[in-house]
């Protein structure tokens, strides 16, 4: 349905994004995962016709996107990061406002601006200026007005990004109806991982503008198949201690973790009792462990060396 090829984008001598290939299936949810400055918004300004790729191709249904970027527009919603909304005009206001620039009119247009209103549950509340709403009813309105035109795909460019949990649990769900139950494609960034393990069928991870990793949870995680994480939680930090423990040769990786440290090391190496020897002579306590298969957060460490939101 979608497809890129060797994309990549260069500012003066800054490469924002490098020869990235990605393509979606018709009705797939996709995730594209990657820090802050991965290069997530200006891969998907070039997929949306917003700004030209210094080289790569991108196809819609096998045309050409960039010699015709009308292929794509009118069947194409997109949701950027930052609000697109006139605040001093009502919710009403400016989805009707947009649905005249999709060329919507008439009674068309009134039967779509309730629809989406009542699919983003604001449908009580239209009448009100947006400068009033909180952030995640205005983000609720900027997903409105992407889908106002019955888009065949819907890009989402991370759509959570400062609003409150209810909001946020809102939009998760919305994205998760749009897809299993009206078979909307859907491409989704963001840096949370645990919302595109909730929501996408397949998952690309970016990081410095090259994208290091694809798979679906299970074929990402597999990664690290032969590995164990283990949780230490402990009464204090010590530099000491956590590079003592990077010193042991069957420890792969050591990270600090909320009260403590998360240690990947191979399955079956019975390290706990190096462990506990190296923190009685750090005179550490160690207050309890946890050892877990990998998640996908550990695989974008191991990828990357770095956590996804450092």
């Amino acid at each position: 349905m979608l497809e890129t090829e060797a994309l990549r984008k260069v500012y003066k001598k800054q490469v924002a994004v490098d020869d990235v290939s990605l393509y979606l299936k018709q009705g797939e949810s996709v995730g594209l995962l990657g820090p802050n400055g991965a290069g997530k918004s200006t891969f998907i300004s070039m997929i949306a016709t917003l700004m030209k790729p210094t080289s790569g191709i991108v196809t819609w249904n096998g045309q050409d996107v960039i010699k015709n970027p009308n292929i794509i527009r009118p069947t194409l919603g997109v949701v950027p990061q930052e609000i697109a909304l006139y605040k001093e005009l009502s919710a009403y206001e400016n989805v009707k406002f947009f649905g005249k620039i999709y060329r919507l009119k008439g009674k068309q247009l009134e039967q779509r601006i309730q629809e989406v209103l009542k699919l983003v549950g604001l449908e009580d509340r239209q009448k009100e200026l947006v400068k009033n709403y909180s952030g995640g009813m205005q983000r609720r309105i900027n997903i409105a007005v992407a889908l106002l035109h019955n888009p065949d795909i819907i890009i989402m460019d991370e759509p959570t990004v400062g609003i409150d949990p209810q909001s946020r649990h809102y939009i998760l769900e919305m994205v998760k109806t749009l897809n299993e139950e009206q078979g909307m494609t859907v491409l989704y960034t963001s840096h949370y991982m645990e919302e595109v393990e909730r929501l996408c069928d397949r998952i690309y991870i970016m990081d410095h503008g090259k994208v290091i990793a694809t798979g679906t949870k299970d074929e990402l995680t597999s990664i690290l198949s032969s590995e164990e994480t283990i949780h230490l939680e402990t009464d204090q930090s010590s530099i000491t201690f956590e590079e003592a423990l990077k010193e042991q040769s069957s420890v792969l990786k050591v990270t600090e973790w909320e009260k403590g440290l998360k240690l990947i090391v191979p399955k079956n190496s019975r390290k706990l009792a190096d462990i506990f020897q190296l923190a009685e002579q750090q005179q550490i306590s160690i207050n309890s462990v946890n050892i877990e298969v990998p998640s996908l957060e550990d695989v974008f460490l191991h990828l990357t060396g770095r956590r996804l939101r450092d």
